[in-house]
């Protein structure tokens, strides 16, 4: 998938030197695989195991899950260093 990404990116760029928009499609080609694209081909991979490594979870349980607790870690922080916006702010959500 990546190098399909790489060739039409390419292509697009040089196509580009005669019109422009080329190469906000190649722009918009590549932030649209790195957003997305990668995301799809990661579990196949070493890294996440997928449902073949025996018992582990999957990788999109996973990532939901590492970013539940980021997510966690940073409010936590922030109650801990700015108490009274934090108090402020659970009063708010309570109106």
């Amino acid at each position: 998938m990546g190098t399909i990404v790489m060739s039409g990116t390419v292509v697009l760029v040089i196509s580009g030197f005669d019109n422009h928009l080329y190469w906000l499609a190649a722009v918009a080609v590549l932030f649209l695989y790195l957003r997305y694209g990668r995301s799809f081909s990661a579990p196949s991979g070493g890294a996440g195991g997928g449902a073949s490594a025996g018992g582990s979870m999957p990788a999109d349980y996973r990532s939901y899950r590492d970013r539940r607790d980021m997510q966690a870690k940073w409010e936590r922080r922030y109650r801990r260093e700015r108490p009274l916006e934090a108090r402020r702010q659970e009063r708010e959500k309570s109106k």
